[in-house]
């Protein structure tokens, strides 16, 4: 259930909008002010915090990054308010809520955050995929951990809530952590909580993730790229059933069930002694690969469908169809970033459509499709030596200089998207980190991640 806590009167318009976003089935919170509110996420967290604001939306948005509490804020209030909203933004908002609530826009601010409940089945024509979803559904009631493998943007967090809702650990909470966006000092914290002054700037006791997700599911997404340090400490949790906060006394005991995901091969991992072989095997009780885009390709048109009429609906737009030489030309492509690189193709399209459907001229993809094909007799092959022309082109170039600019255009190409942008380099999502910032400390510019705005460096550039 996604979690949701409103900071204000109820009896107002904000009750109202506690109610649409109750009928979509979020579990909601509620206080007075937001010191009330930033105790409440100390303890609880929550996917999405509306904030009255007629109380201090900075000083809330500030006391969160300090204490490193991730959880978006989106200010609240009528329309003469737009000055306090301005500020409220300018403060580290993340959006403005106009009251009354309008039902579809507090729907689409929970997609974005990611907190909307997924009450549907993942949508599969594909026989691979519908062989899976058995297997999951035949899984599914069961306290086994399960390991979830595929290529980036396959799909895997929306597979692992499917599972949780099948399960029944249904009525808990569902807490994903995406192991690679955080530092380990951070991951550790997230992960096991921390009691109050157990470092600089721990000012209160807070929950992990793990007690947070009491009862439900834990997603350990990209657990590949998990310091074996922590790996270790995730075995204990495993074995034990209880974790130790940072800074703790006495450990606290846990149900939980756990899910987690990597796009690597951890066997491969295993060997190379980047993770832990008794963490796998803890793991690897149920283990479901979910195919690339490009092994299933008769979920290609159904999803195309799916995400046209959704975007349509969220940006306000008149619902089309894809013309058919658009949905050849998507048949055509190869799908390097399988269903994430889809949906943004036709978020795109949606926007940029005219007419009564939506045209092949709508359609943005990163590379043509012959750039990418990947065929069985292809996909596995050895690299071939670049052309002798290639080659003298870098003579005379530092090492630095290359890698610089390959790791550059790589990112460009995925659009900003760090994971997949480390695994078609073939380096840890760690390592990239560290070579971006390196750029970033020479006033280089650097693709921002999605749904981060750019600098005022990459803004100039």
């Amino acid at each position: 259930m996604a979690r949701l806590l409103i900071i204000g009167s109820l009896e107002g318009e904000l009750g109202a909008a506690a109610r649409v976003a109750i009928a979509r089935g979020a579990k909601l919170g509620h206080a007075e002010g937001v010191g009330a509110g930033l105790e409440r996420l100390r303890v609880e967290g929550a996917d999405l915090a509306l904030v009255d604001l007629r109380h201090d939306v900075v000083w809330l948005v500030q006391a969160l990054a300090a204490e490193r509490i991730a959880c978006p804020v989106v200010a609240c209030g009528r329309a003469e308010d737009a000055d306090a909203a301005v500020r409220a933004i300018e403060g580290g908002a993340r959006d403005f809520l106009p009251l009354p609530p309008d039902a579809d826009l507090i729907i689409a601010m929970l997609e974005a955050a990611g907190a909307a409940p997924r009450q549907d089945a993942p949508l599969a024509r594909d026989p691979a995929m519908a062989t899976l979803l058995g297997r999951v559904a035949q899984v599914a009631r069961a306290e086994a951990s399960v390991l979830l493998t595929g290529e980036s943007g396959t799909g895997k967090e929306v597979m692992a809530r499917h599972l949780h809702a099948l399960s029944k650990r249904a009525r808990g909470p569902f807490v994903a952590l995406n192991c690679a966006a955080l530092p380990e000092t951070l991951l550790e914290s997230e992960l096991f909580g921390h009691e109050k002054g157990a470092f600089s700037g721990a000012v209160a006791a807070r929950k992990g993730k793990f007690e947070q997700a009491e009862g439900g599911t834990l997603l350990l997404d990209e657990i590949g790229e998990m310091d074996p340090r922590l790996q270790a400490k995730i075995l204990r949790v495993l074995q034990e059933r209880e974790v130790d906060r940072l800074g703790g006394g006495a450990p606290c005991k846990v149900d939980v069930r756990i899910i987690a995901a990597t796009h690597r091969d951890l066997l491969s991992e295993v060997a190379a002694g980047r993770f832990r072989e008794d963490l796998f095997f803890r793991l690897n009780v149920v283990a479901l690969r979910i195919p690339p885009l490009r092994e299933r390709p008769s979920d290609i048109l159904p999803l195309a469908d799916h995400f046209a009429a959704r975007y349509a609906q969220v940006n306000g737009l008149p619902e089309r169809m894809l013309a058919p030489l658009a949905r050849h030309r998507l048949m055509a492509h190869s799908w390097p970033g399988n269903v994430r690189e889809l949906e943004n193709a036709i978020h795109r399209a949606v926007l940029l459509a005219e007419g009564h459907e939506i045209g092949p001229e709508a359609i943005e993809l990163s590379q043509p499709a012959a750039h990418h094909a990947a065929t069985p007799a292809t996909a596995n092959a050895t690299p071939t030596a670049a052309p002798p022309g290639q080659v003298a082109s870098l003579v005379g170039r530092k090492v630095e200089e290359v890698e610089r600019e390959l790791i550059l255009e790589t990112l460009s190409h995925c659009l900003g998207n760090r994971t997949r942008a480390a695994e078609i380099l073939g380096i840890s999502i760690r390592t990239l980190r560290n070579k971006l910032g390196e750029y970033r400390t020479a006033g280089i510019a650097v693709t921002p991640a999605p749904g981060q705005p750019p600098t005022p460096l990459q803004i100039a550039v």
